[in-house]
């Protein structure tokens, strides 16, 4: 008999133990070679290459949690599940960013709380080892959660930046303002800011750009995505600083923070029945 594959027996283990993230799974991945089916037929092959990696995205928490053996959550699981879609797939593929202004500020302020989540999870896991020299107050993991969340953020920006730079992919989205000012146009060259205002449109090389406004280059959403992630991680911070001292910050902190302890595969889980079935037999 073929013995089952370790992706194979860690979707078993959540049909049988963890049936709502497996549930989201299978409609999001459904949704997903729908979709890449159709980019298929229209021949929109960069399309299918970013369905490809939702699919490889979707299989990421059940592979970091068997190779690092940590268990996460039902509730993060589902979270980070839709949070893929809603940005590859929705945001990217559906053109959501543009459509509805205020997506990519969503999708980011999840993206800080997550990020709080499992950097708050994984200086709680070392925390709670009895070999550690150190234990840490609720107040430092908040820190610690905050201060990771915050430093993906920045390396995220970096690589938009990097995107835009070398493959002029706009991922840092276009701002248009109607005033700004720089010490470049100052004649006297004495470090001087001066201020541009009512700018009502802007050109390029002579011909107008129709858009009202002077056009920012990525500056204002840089910004703006690292204030709501900002938010999104402070918001779990102070979750898990009064996980201890609330019931019901506990009860959210515990559906997103992952824990130590790996999903068991299929043959543990035969070893295990097979050694209850004898101590039963035993005991008649």
């Amino acid at each position: 008999m073929k013995k089952p594959r370790a992706t194979e027996q860690s979707l078993q283990w959540q049909w049988q133990n963890n049936r709502p993230a497996f549930l989201t799974w299978a409609v999001l991945r459904l949704l997903v070679l729908l979709v890449l089916i159709r980019s298929a037929i229209n021949g929109l092959w960069e399309n299918v290459f970013i369905c490809l990696l939702v699919l490889a995205l979707f299989l990421l928490p059940s592979l970091i949690s068997r190779r690092l053996k940590i268990t996460f959550p039902t509730g993060l699981q589902i979270v980070i599940l839709i949070h893929i879609f809603a940005c590859e797939i929705l945001g990217e593929l559906e053109s959501y960013y543009v459509r509805y202004p205020h997506w990519d500020t969503v999708t980011h302020t999840v993206w800080g709380f997550l990020c709080a989540a499992i950097g708050y999870g994984l200086v709680d896991i070392l925390n709670r080892e009895s070999s550690a020299h150190f234990h840490l107050s609720p107040a430092f993991l908040a820190l610690a959660a905050f201060c990771f969340s915050m430093t993906v953020g920045v390396l995220w920006e970096f690589f938009e930046f990097a995107a835009d730079r070398l493959l002029l992919l706009d991922m840092q989205k276009d701002t248009v303002i109607s005033q700004f000012s720089s010490v470049m146009l100052d004649p006297t060259n004495s470090n001087i800011p001066i201020r541009v205002a009512d700018i009502t449109d802007v050109a390029v090389n002579g011909e107008s750009l129709g858009l009202g406004g002077y056009l920012d280059v990525g500056l204002y959403d840089t910004m703006e995505d690292l204030f709501v992630n900002m938010i999104g991680g402070l918001v779990f911070a102070v979750i898990g600083f009064f996980r201890s001292r609330s019931q019901q910050a506990e009860r959210i902190a515990v559906s997103f923070i992952p824990r130590p302890g790996k999903q068991p595969n299929r043959g543990e889980a035969n070893q295990g029945e097979a050694k209850l079935s004898v101590a039963n037999q035993a005991e008649l």
